[in-house]
């Protein structure tokens, strides 16, 4: 494989990662040293108990906050030496981020929700584009409806249909199922691969359950801010002979 193939198949490429939060005697170490490479349409599950950095890996992944030190390049964009500004300029049309709390803009209507980073993206039809990503979730039904209005699991699929509007090279997922009961939260995972295969992007799904991050490709384990363990997702059990 040549350099320039290579290059264009990494999408993360994260090296000696740190995040120190506070100075002095309050100084805390978040993030010790992280090394990380994902390629394209790669499904990563990162991990690891409460605290154990995970999700502030997801944030300086997505640039969402600024790493201390360290190499981090997403999706062809050098996030080293970026500002506030800079690194949600960098953001747009690259990632795609879905949360455990939905945050979805109360007053707008899950059309408006979705169209929004679509008219931000420069979609020549923004709304057009949010009512077909709202029926690939199967809420064409709910599109003049606000947050309010809809379950936790609708408001959900709207998330995941916001952040997938614009065609991100990457979808961060951070607990997505978090705030669901488990019936409700198996549909939008189920639907959250399936839209996946549709559009290509690579995942990066932040857990503390081991069960979902087995649906991913690759596992890497996280513990005190330091990765532990990186290897590919066991193979699903085989059915027993009827």
């Amino acid at each position: 494989m040549g350099s320039s193939e290579s290059s264009r198949d990494i999408v993360i490429d994260a090296a000696n990662v740190t995040l120190t939060l506070g100075s002095g005697e309050s100084r805390v170490e978040i993030l010790r040293g992280i090394d990380l490479v994902v390629r394209a349409g790669e499904r990563l599950a990162i991990l690891g108990p409460s605290g154990s950095g995970k999700s502030s890996l997801m944030a300086v992944l997505a640039g969402l906050e600024r790493a201390s030190s360290g190499r981090i390049r997403v999706a062809g964009c050098d996030f080293g030496g970026l500002d506030e500004d800079g690194l949600a300029e960098a953001r747009r049309g690259r990632i795609g981020i879905v949360l455990q709390a939905f945050h979805l803009i109360p007053t707008m209507t899950a059309l408006e929700n979705v169209a929004v980073p679509l008219e931000l993206a420069g979609h020549p039809d923004p709304f057009a584009e949010a009512g077909r990503e709202l029926a690939a979730v199967g809420l064409a039904a709910r599109t003049g409806h606000y947050p309010a209005q809809l379950s936790g699991g609708e408001q959900q699929r709207v998330a995941l249909a916001r952040a997938l509007g614009p065609r991100p090279r990457i979808l961060f997922a951070d607990e997505p199922t978090g705030n669901l009961d488990a019936a409700t939260g198996e549909a939008v995972v189920s639907l959250l691969f399936r839209r996946l295969d549709e559009t290509g992007a690579t995942l990066v799904l932040i857990t503390h359950d081991a069960e979902l991050a087995a649906r991913c490709d690759r596992i890497i384990t996280m513990r005190d801010g330091r990765i532990v363990a990186d290897s590919a997702a066991p193979a699903p059990a085989a059915a027993a002979p009827a």
